[in-house]
């Protein structure tokens, strides 16, 4: 698997397009609507396609040629490009954390003799990995907590937050339903409730309920064990002026209205830290035992050029899914988990060694 189709060259498909190129042997063609996009993209050793991505015939007509597409588009155009995959019988690989069209990638992959991994970033994405590995050193499961969060380094604004990544998404985790499991059952909770804090090197930081972060863990392990949340990470103080602004102002019943808030009024930075954190809980030869893996990315500069660490992350995650697959080291065909991938293999690979460095 070496022909690679990847649509959209926005921030993430920016770095995706940097570590692939320079893995030296894949061969990459981007594709994206604004060929102003392009101009983000320091390289030269790809195909550059300007196409409407949002036109699924126009889409369909790139795939002939490729063995697998990598989409870096926002959530909502994720489904007809997963059905232009299973027609043309190129592998699919996407990063959304939208539950619903993970469900519909799903449906699509029934039957497909290629293979379909929808949620191949940070969470989710390497966060169920992590979490799945814990889990499974454990004779019996009692709560597994997920928490992840891409912050600023220097905060200076009330909501002590910049923009790192996908406006979208971001509304999409802090206003749908999120998925967890409490007393062995699946459930929905609301975002922004279950607000706690914890300490990590000194720092305190709030976490509570979001969108899209458990991927499919929750189906995975229903039944197994008895409490399983996801919650983001920010710091202090976060949480009341988001439930300000998407319950009390309602914005989040006009979220286009809200991208323009943010958007106009939060600053993008590149000074970013990225946190994961996993505790397990759960009989280990008899013992309550508990495990927790922890770990913080900084940005970077790489090859001369500054990076946020929510690119190295989201992008490393997808582009060692790619390469593990390549290699034969998970599934090649029908719907593939996150927590299929071995956590050892994952850190082991060229891609995913970004986490540890």
């Amino acid at each position: 698997m070496r022909r690679i189709l990847l649509l959209g060259a926005g921030k993430i498909g920016a770095m995706i397009t940097e570590m692939l190129c320079g893995a030296g042997d894949f061969e990459l063609a981007v594709a994206d609507r604004d060929e102003a996009a392009f101009a983000g993209l320091h390289r030269s050793d790809f195909a550059r396609l300007v196409v409407d991505v949002e036109d699924a015939a126009e889409v369909a007509r790139l795939m002939p040629g490729f063995d697998a597409v990598v989409s870096a588009l926002p959530f909502f155009l994720n489904v007809p490009v997963a059905q232009c995959a299973r027609e043309a019988g190129l592998h699919y690989f996407d990063l959304t954390e939208d539950v619903e069209t993970t469900r519909r990638v799903m449906a699509i992959a029934e039957g497909a003799r290629s293979a379909f991994m929808p949620q191949c970033g940070l969470a989710p994405g390497f966060i169920s990995i992590a979490a799945n590995d814990l889990a499974r050193r454990f004779d019996s499961l009692d709560v597994v907590r997920m928490r992840v969060g891409a912050l600023p380094q220097f905060p200076t604004n009330a909501l002590n937050y910049n923009l790192t990544w996908s406006t979208d998404g971001l509304i999409n985790e802090y206003c749908n339903p999120c998925e967890a499991i409490h007393a062995g059952r699946k459930i929905e909770v609301l975002a922004l409730q279950g607000i706690e804090q914890f300490s990590l090197d000194g720092i305190t930081y709030e976490a509570f309920n979001t969108s899209g972060g458990l991927g499919t863990l929750c189906d995975t392990l229903e039944g197994k064990v008895r409490e399983l949340n996801y919650k983001t990470v920010r710091y202090p103080g976060h949480c009341d002026y988001m439930r300000l602004l998407v319950n009390d102002l309602r914005l989040g019943d006009r979220r286009d209205l809200f991208k323009d808030v943010l958007e106009a009024a939060i600053p993008v930075t590149l000074q970013d830290v990225v946190l994961v954190f996993v505790t397990v809980t759960g009989q280990r030869e008899g013992r309550l035992t508990q495990e927790s893996y922890a770990n913080k990315v900084y940005a970077r500069a790489l090859d001369g050029r500054d990076w946020s660490a929510i690119q190295i992350t989201t992008a490393a995650g997808i582009c060692a899914a790619v390469d593990l697959m390549r290699e034969g080291a998970i599934p090649d065909r029908g719907f593939v988990r996150q927590e299929d991938v071995p956590f050892q293999a994952f850190l082991a690979n060229r891609f995913g060694r970004y986490y540890t460095e």
